[in-house]
């Protein structure tokens, strides 16, 4: 009965979010009207939609503390990160078959190289500094450092004509959102409603959108981080592991939903670029943030020798992962079925890994042993 009730908990936490996460969306996609194709999704939109995985590894290392919340907040962002990495690709591209819109999706190799190579860079960064046994401040200062660095280049590899030719649709379709009563409003979760009733969006009201809905994925975070600790006591595994399958899925519903509606609108590389970003976003800020405010609050966190095994077995197959992720986009001209069944596969085959090392199978053992041993762990 409590493993249901959590997990009831954990999709009402899910809902929450979603919809917290789709007054963000409108905020962030009128206050980046003025980005270009692919720099809006790996910016704004990948910053909206990992405001859970922040607040979620907040909560986690604050309620919990030290190497327990440390390492589950390092679960949900790898899990998110292999979610993001695989199942929303393979999702945009099967929901345009689906719907008809064309067989494949062709994303800009730019788009790819930029992204693709940046986040394989901040993975190995991310290995480098949990790799040791004591995390300082200045590790989160840095993670923070690298992520100002990628998107200050970003923004500098925008075009003039790109900043001149983007925006003006989206400030008109932003303003001409139908809005609801009040009591549907509250009822729905219509964050939009609420605050913008039936006044244009502009910059003030957009901040104050956004704000409200950091306010409601916070608090759903919060009650995500409770379910996650009191179901990994239920099912007799660590909050690690539940941190790896289950909050890191829960904490990727904004970044599915962006990269779908993108893709929809045929915005093949915001919606690649979202996933990719989002997941830039998650080692750097997302973990970097949380580990420096509590590292400068209450020191240096050191880390058990089983916690270091676990989190760094994590990564290193997450970088494997990644790099195969890589490969998988690069190649070819296009995405079709073919490339969305393999990265569905190989997150259904990470799974099964996760849940195996959970109950300490053999096998998985094994592997997280030689995974560890190409680090020297």
């Amino acid at each position: 009965m409590g493993i249901a009730l959590y997990l009831f908990i954990i999709v009402v936490c899910c809902v929450i979010i979603w919809r917290a996460s789709d007054g963000f969306e409108t905020a962030s996609q009128y206050l980046g009207r003025n980005l270009s194709d692919g720099v809006r999704g790996a910016t704004i939109n990948a910053i909206g939609s990992s405001m859970p995985e922040l607040f979620t590894t907040l909560w986690f290392l604050f309620v919990l503390e030290h190497k327990d919340g440390f390492s589950g907040g390092i679960g949900t962002t790898a899990g998110s990160a292999i979610f993001n990495g695989m199942i929303i690709p393979a999702i945009v591209i099967l929901a345009v078959v689906a719907y008809g819109i064309t067989k494949s999706i062709r994303v800009s190799k730019k788009v790819i190289l930029r992204d693709g190579l940046s986040l394989i860079l901040a993975e190995i960064l991310l290995i480098l500094i949990i790799s040791g046994n004591t995390l300082y401040w200045w590790h989160g200062a840095l993670l923070m450092g690298i992520y100002a660095v990628y998107v200050f280049f970003m923004l500098q590899t925008m075009s003039k004509s790109e900043l001149e030719d983007f925006g003006g649709s989206v400030e008109e379709d932003l303003g001409n959102v139908e809005r609801r009563g009040l009591r549907k409003a509250l009822v729905s979760l219509d964050l939009e409603a609420l605050f913008l009733g039936q006044r244009p969006i502009n910059t003030l009201n957009a901040w104050n959108l956004i704000l409200g809905s950091v306010g409601v994925m916070g608090t759903a975070c919060a009650l995500l981080v409770y379910s996650c600790e009191e179901l990994g006591q239920a099912l007799g595994i660590h909050t690690f592991f539940v941190a790896v399958v289950i909050a890191s899925a829960a904490t990727s519903v904004p970044d599915t939903i962006i990269s779908y509606k993108d893709a929809k609108r045929g915005e093949y590389d915001d919606a690649v670029a979202n996933a990719l970003g989002s997941n830039i976003f998650d080692i750097c800020f997302a973990l970097g943030l949380p580990l420096f405010a509590f590292t400068m609050l209450n020191g240096p966190i050191t880390m058990s020798p089983a916690t270091i095994d676990k989190v760094s077995e994590l990564w290193v197959l997450l970088l494997l992962l990644t790099i195969v992720a890589f490969l998988i986009y690069y190649i070819g001209d296009k995405m079709g079925r073919l490339k969305a069944v393999l990265l569905l596969g190989i997150y259904v085959v990470f799974t099964i890994y996760i849940l195996a090392s959970a109950y300490e199978v053999e096998m998985a053992q094994t592997i997280g042993a030689f995974l560890r041993s190409l680090i020297g762990v």
